[in-house]
């Protein structure tokens, strides 16, 4: 039977295609034969699931999350308060905007009978500071300063939600200073 001129050309082409095709065929045929080839591999086992037991929430005897916190009496407010608070009033000083252990007591000088501490903050620049000045984040007031040292009272808060001072001394060593 003959096959008229304008199909001709389509059977020529899928000629074509199928040989193509046969190649493709061949060379997934290897590679799933060279996939099986290979050697198995033992997987470990899955870790085994502990059970968590579950927590059950009891909120007897809690406070209400959506009721106000009862203010302290009297009483127990003025047995907190002690006196001590920070002078929120004053402006800081700049040495104040570091934490005290990334500050280093480097030197003293003395200038017309006033002892001046020589201090190096974190960024590395050097801070003269007196007998007066305030110091770290906690309220550091400097209260003396000696050749080896300057000490420092700090105002920190209690557990009680008042304030506590703190002594604090701050050394000066080969190594550019050292806090006790």
């Amino acid at each position: 039977m003959a096959v008229p001129a304008k199909y001709a050309w389509a059977l020529a082409a899928l000629g074509c295609l199928s040989g193509c095709a046969e190649d493709e065929l061949a060379d997934l045929r290897r590679y799933v034969a060279d996939v099986k080839a290979r050697q198995k591999v033992n997987i470990e086992p899955l870790p085994e699931i502990k059970t968590v037991s579950p927590f059950v929430f009891t909120p007897e005897g809690l406070h209400d999350p959506f009721q106000p916190i009862e203010k302290p009496d009297e009483a127990e407010t003025a047995a907190r308060d002690n006196g001590i608070h920070p002078d929120l009033s004053r402006q800081k000083e700049q040495l104040e905007s570091y934490e005290l252990d990334s500050l280093r007591m480097v030197g003293t000088v003395r200038i017309s009978g006033t002892m001046w501490a020589l201090v190096r903050a974190a960024d590395g620049t050097i801070h003269r500071v007196r007998t007066g000045n305030h110091m770290g984040r906690n309220f550091g007031k400097i209260t003396r300063i000696s050749e080896d040292g300057v000490e420092l009272v700090e105002i920190v808060p209690d557990a009680q939600g008042g304030w506590l001072e703190r002594s604090v001394t701050m050394t000066l060593t080969e190594a550019g200073g050292e806090k006790k």
